[in-house]
C-alpha cells in the first residue's frame, strides 16, 4: 500500500470514528418498559408489587399523586390475580407486573396464567370485597384486559407526566 492509499484509509477511519462519537442513543419514550417483575402467587407478595410500582413511579418522576394511585391500583389487580386468577390453573404460577410509558401515560399490566375474564361486581354496602375493579375504573385514565393463549393481562393507565 502506498502513502496515498494509507492516507485515504486513515481519512475513512477518522470519518467512521467521528460518526461513532457523534452518535447518541436516545430511548424512544413513546413506549418504554420502565420495569418488570415476577412474583409468586401468594398473598404476602401484594406488598412487594405495591413497592415495585411505587418505586418506578417515583424514580421516573411521575406527577405528584401518580405513585399513590398506581400503588393502590396494582394492589387491587394483584389481589384479584391471586384470588381469582388461579381458579382454573392446576399449579400455582407466577404473576408478572410490567410498567411501561407511552408519552404521558404510565401503563401497569398484571399478567397471570388464568384465562378467566375479569368481571366487575356490584358490591353492596355491607360486602367486604368486590370493589377492586370499580376502584380501578374510577381512579385510572383507562383500564382493560387482554387474553392470550397462555393467560391474561389486566392493565390500567394513569396520566403520569404532564
Amino acid at each position: 500500500m502506498d502513502s496515498k492509499e494509507e492516507g485515504e484509509t486513515g481519512k475513512e477511519a477518522l470519518k467512521a470514528y467521528a460518526a461513532l462519537t457523534e452518535y447518541r442513543y436516545t430511548l424512544d419514550l413513546s413506549l418504554a418498559v420502565l420495569g418488570e417483575r415476577w412474583i409468586p402467587r401468594e398473598t404476602r407478595n401484594v406488598a412487594s408489587a405495591r413497592r415495585f410500582v411505587w418505586d418506578i413511579a417515583t424514580d421516573w418522576n411521575t406527577s405528584e399523586d401518580a405513585p399513590e394511585i398506581a400503588e393502590l391500583l396494582v394492589s387491587e389487580l394483584v389481589t384479584n390475580a391471586i384470588a381469582y386468577g388461579s381458579s382454573d390453573v392446576p399449579d400455582p404460577t407466577a404473576i408478572r407486573i410490567r410498567t411501561t410509558r407511552e408519552k404521558e401515560l404510565m401503563t401497569v399490566d398484571v399478567y397471570d396464567s388464568c384465562i378467566a375474564v375479569p368481571r366487575m361486581r356490584q358490591a353492596n354496602c355491607l360486602d367486604t370485597s368486590g370493589r377492586g375493579l370499580a376502584i380501578v375504573e374510577d381512579l385510572s385514565h383507562n383500564w382493560g384486559w387482554t387474553l392470550n393463549p397462555y393467560g391474561k393481562s389486566v392493565w390500567f393507565q394513569l396520566v403520569a407526566w404532564l
